[in-house]
């Protein structure tokens, strides 16, 4: 009893631990979105929806390594269950994080296929000033419906596409829909969640094929290089307008006698006044960032800076040379594309798969290793999204910028996050297959021993670490697992994906390494929605 009352005391302070987590992610989402939104454009529906998008998806994210924890917790280091790991509590505890994954699934779902096209669609209908309040939710609810079609579908492709076949090969039709139906039951649903979480994580892999991979390297190599001198900078955009006047005062000159001027001259004189109406806003914004509080005090973190950069790259090569190992080991040793290039344990080791071990033997630093790297993904592809910006194919829809993004593009930002971070789970289970599914249990194998010097044998029970061979009640699948890998199609899109973001990483690697330092204002120099005269941004150093 009393080693069961101290289990009920560790696992209560877990989900105290997890509840603060909990604060804390939403604090930051709250901080993050009021940082980029635009003071001018802010809208109350708008701003709470990404607020708790982001949180949805950062919760989920957090839940994989509660999910190893609590499968891990249940067994000693020897092999055997704690006394309290029964049949019946551990179930209620698999049941208990598969339930929470059942309600962030289904929350994402309805986020991403209900709530937020209908809060853009609203949103996008209040531009016009001439348009009530009825007709704006009318108008997002009938482009909503959309995707509350594809939604469905889905479900009703996941609830009815058979994993199992029927064991008469001379069965009715309706014994082959009654099959159907039993299997639907026995799943509880389990199947349909998946088949739809599975095709979103197909989106998110594409998101973080083209937002991640790119944060990866530009991130790290951003910090590193630093930005350019605001003095310098104003310098130059000093020298650019005198230059234009020059030019401008040149073709006036030419109208002096009251000549007309001719077409060309004037289309040129349009664009240069429109160049430098640019350079003066530039002029205004270099202006204040050179004379704000802000520049020094990231000046004087620049050392620190310079650390974050060189340790974020580090961890970039950790998670691109174990996810080439782990892909080039499926390509040598599973079984093909029908089985998803599924494999269970690692014939080639890599070096996160070598350091997980290790980091088991002292608790908890694997499972800081397993958040760090989720956070790392997260927050690479943050930065991914604001470099690149929100495209649809060769058309740029929107920029992310500090303290100027719209409210459209703060729910499209939210919702590539949280496709993004659906991916981040099969990422994890791609770079360490066996430590996701099983944690750090161990199960207890007969070993036969020889002792003194004649030959007498002995029976000896030693601990094994769990893997595909090991007994199902003796070692307990992850829940996270169970909605990995329920169809081989979608396992079999990822692995290519896997390749798919290597080569995405290196080419931005490379970009990263050529392009030049940033300027120390982002986006003052071209003339769209996304920029305030009113508003300059000093928090872009």
């Amino acid at each position: 009893m009393a080693a069961v009352g101290a289990a009920s005391a560790d696992l209560v302070i877990g989900w105290c631990i997890f509840g603060l987590l909990l604060l804390a992610i939403l604090a930051f989402c709250w901080i993050y979105v009021r940082k980029y939104q635009s003071q001018r454009e802010s809208e109350v529906v708008s701003t709470i929806t990404a607020i708790f998008s982001l949180a949805i998806a950062l919760i989920t994210s957090a839940l994989l390594p509660v999910d190893i924890f609590l499968v891990s917790y249940m067994k000693n280091q020897n092999g055997t269950f704690k006394d309290w790991a029964n049949a019946n509590v551990s179930r209620q505890i698999e049941d208990t994080v598969l339930y929470a994954y059942y309600t962030l699934y289904s929350v994402i779902l309805f986020c991403v296929f209900f709530w937020i096209p209908f809060v853009y669609f609203y949103y996008e209908e209040k531009d016009d000033d001439d348009t009530g309040k009825c007709t704006q939710v009318k108008t997002a609810l009938k482009y909503t419906v959309g995707f509350a079609v594809i939604c469905a579908l889905l479900l009703l492709v996941g609830a009815f596409v058979p994993l199992n076949v029927p064991n008469k090969k001379n069965s009715t039709e309706w014994e082959k829909v009654k099959f159907l139906f039993e299997e639907l039951g026995s799943s509880h649903g389990l199947a349909a969640l998946s088949f739809s979480i599975s095709s979103l994580t197909l989106i998110g892999m594409l998101a973080a094929i083209t937002y991640t991979a790119y944060g990866m390297s530009a991130l790290p190599l951003n910090l590193i290089k630093g930005t350019r001198s605001a003095a310098y900078e104003r310098l130059e955009n000093t020298e650019d307008i005198e230059e234009v006047e020059q030019h401008i005062q040149t073709i006036k000159s030419k109208s002096k006698d009251g000549r007309p001027l001719p077409a060309r001259d004037k289309r040129a004189l349009k664009q240069f006044e429109e160049r430098l109406r640019t350079l003066r806003k530039r002029e205004r914004h270099l202006e204040f960032i050179e004379n704000s509080w802000w520049t020094k005090f990231c000046g004087a973190l620049r050392p620190l800076k310079i650390i974050w950069g060189i340790f974020f790259i580090l961890v970039a090569l950790l998670f691109v040379i174990s996810l080439f190992l782990s892909n080039l080991d499926k390509a040598l040793h599973s079984t093909g594309i029908d089985s998803g290039f599924i494999i269970f344990g690692a014939n080639l080791s890599n070096p996160l798969n070598m350091l997980l071990p290790l980091l088991q033997t002292v608790f908890p630093l694997d499972y800081i290793l397993i958040t760090i790297i989720i956070m790392y993904f997260i927050f690479t592809s943050m930065a991914g999204i604001r470099n690149i910006g929100i495209w649809f194919f060769w058309i740029r829809l929107y920029k992310i910028r500090r303290g100027r993004t719209r409210p459209q593009a703060l729910l499209f930002l939210c919702m590539i996050l949280l496709l993004i971070v659906l991916h981040t789970s099969y990422m994890i289970y791609s770079l360490a297959p066996q430590y996701v599914m099983y944690g750090s249990q161990n199960y207890l194998i007969e070993s036969n021993i020889t002792y003194g010097g004649r030959n007498r044998n002995s029976t000896l029970s030693v601990p094994k670490r769990c893997d595909a061979d090991a007994p199902e009640d003796q070692c307990t699948v992850t829940r996270t697992y169970l909605f990995l890998h329920k169809f081989w199609f979608f396992s079999a899109a990822y692995y290519f994906g896997n390749w798919a973001f290597l080569g995405v990483f290196l080419i931005g690697l490379i970009v990263s390494c050529c392009k030049g330092k940033k300027s120390v204002i982002e986006g003052a120099d071209e003339d769209d929605s996304d920029i305030s005269d009113d508003e300059p941004s000093v928090y872009s150093v």
